[in-house]
């Protein structure tokens, strides 16, 4: 698995998972429950995950949807 997005904003994470999904990427949100540890702050951001096969297909996916996709 290899990082695709990283953000603490969830609608760009819905956003993204939604462009990924339908493009027949399968991808996995992780550092979900890392808001009981914060406090709900938000500061932590959440990682889009994608298998390392479909990082280069997932990455044109979401800049062409105008968000920064993860080196």
């Amino acid at each position: 698995m290899r990082q695709i997005l990283g953000t603490n904003d969830p609608t760009a994470l819905a956003f993204a998972t939604a462009l990924l999904r339908g493009e027949g990427i399968d991808c996995f949100e992780m550092d979900v429950n890392m808001s009981v540890l914060e406090g709900s702050v938000g500061v932590l951001p959440r990682r889009l995950m994608v298998r390392e096969a479909d990082h280069a297909r997932a990455s044109v996916v979401l800049s062409d949807n105008g968000l920064s996709p993860a080196p």
